[in-house]
């Protein structure tokens, strides 16, 4: 469910339909409630796997906690210290923490995503060819095959909306 709030809030920001603070209260939020989610499921991935593939459920539980980390960094840090302090008109004072592209929260939120993305490539193994296995293992695969796009979006020298699509 946040994932889909997260898509609809996105293309509404995208879009230009939000206005500041809701579109950055929204996507923040959003993406906040994706966190817990994916680290139960890969959690919870880990626990059903057979002992012969554990290897790779345990690693892609590793990737998932830097994921968390780096994100829930990033989204608590704008949503109880940047958006209220810009609204309170003194966000001159706290620049240094505001996600701008190539600052240092861009970056976690960067790597957030490629730690995901690692999650998501490392869990392949652990799904069968067949079945709904398959169906699994195929959309882990092309959540895997998006990080190095996203990665590029991120660190190219130059970020731009066109860039992004």
């Amino acid at each position: 469910m946040a994932t889909v709030a997260y898509v609809i809030v996105q293309l509404l920001q995208v879009a230009g339909a939000l206005l500041y603070p809701l579109d950055e209260i929204l996507i923040y939020s959003t993406s906040l409630c994706i966190v817990i989610p994916f680290l139960l499921e890969i959690l919870a991935l880990h626990y059903i796997t057979p002992d012969e593939k554990k290897f790779w459920s345990h690693a892609a539980v590793i990737f998932s906690i830097l994921y968390a980390v780096f994100v829930t960094a990033n989204y608590v840090v704008q949503l109880a210290t940047v958006i209220p302090s810009k609204l309170k008109g003194v966000g001159s004072e706290i620049t240094v923490l505001e996600q701008t592209p190539h600052s240092l929260f861009w970056d976690f939120d960067a790597l957030g995503y490629i730690f995901m993305g690692l999650t998501t490539l490392i869990a392949i193994p652990v799904f069968n060819k067949n079945g709904f296995q398959r169906w699994v293992r195929i959309s882990f695969l092309a959540n895997a095959l998006v990080t190095p796009l996203i990665t590029f979006v991120y660190f190219y020298p130059t970020y731009s909306e066109s860039l992004l699509f």
